[in-house]
């Protein structure tokens, strides 16, 4: 495990997010699980963000990636009656780049409304979840101002305007958690034996310990438009958005 390899395969798209098609070999393949490749650019999942989905093509043949599974290994689910390459074959792999760009998209601007939340507001998130284009967020806010939706969405909004970098580092875990507020989280999701820890930074305004792939800086996620916001108990506000531009 770790962050450049899960199991034995390289994560290339921590790597580099822009990556789309790249040359790999199969080195296991099970009949219930998947896949397994020494290099892969397929996000497995996690956090909240779907995994990625996209082919793979060997000697002719297409096989048709529709998910992943996360064990020991990285399994590559295959679609249904799709051909699976052989063991040890060199095969070439291609992500979806419409769906991995909208869930980027949308994973960097839930980060936005994160940064907003906490700025504007003081709230940690209690909960989330992302579909390519939209998603939401729970926040433990009890008591929201009057006109929330729509000062949230103009907040959010006028950040993703100045469309900040969003940079990404690996650092030792106890360098990363001496960086105040970095578990933006109500509880901490960090496992305890992870002795690296993957930062996502909002320059300038958001700072977070994170697993997923992003854009390289705000102003491509487009608009954002704050959909509802519901209670979930006394305490927590369920914030849903979409991107619209």
């Amino acid at each position: 495990m770790g962050i450049s390899h899960h199991g034995r395969t390289q994560r290339l798209d921590l790597a580099d997010p822009s990556l789309r098609e790249w040359t790999c070999r199969v080195v296991h393949v099970d009949p219930e699980r998947g896949i397994v490749l020494d290099r892969s650019a397929f996000y497995p999942g996690g956090g909240g963000q779907p995994p990625d989905h996209g082919v793979l093509l060997w000697q002719g043949v297409q096989t048709r990636i529709v998910g992943t599974h996360k064990g020991d290994d990285l399994y590559l689910i295959p679609a249904e009656g799709d051909p699976v390459p052989p063991v040890g074959a060199e095969i070439q792999g291609a992500i979806e780049d419409e769906r991995r760009f909208t869930l980027m998209r949308t994973h960097s601007g839930l980060h936005v409304l994160c940064g907003v939340v906490f700025r504007d507001f003081g709230a940690l998130v209690t909960g989330g979840n992302m579909e390519p284009g939209e998603a939401r967020m729970d926040f433990n806010l009890p008591q929201p101002p009057e006109g929330f939706k729509g000062l949230l969405e103009e907040a959010v909004n006028k950040e993703l305007a100045t469309d900040r970098r969003v940079s990404v580092r690996v650092l030792p875990r106890d360098e990363a958690l001496a960086i105040p507020d970095i578990v933006r989280t109500q509880t901490n999701l960090i496992p305890p034996d992870e002795q690296e820890v993957r930062i996502v930074d909002i320059e300038g305004l958001d700072v977070q310990a994170d697993g997923g792939t992003h854009v390289a800086s705000i102003g491509q996620v487009g608009r954002l438009q704050v959909v509802k916001v519901e209670s979930k108990g006394k305490q927590n506000r369920r914030v849903r958005i979409r991107l619209v531009g």
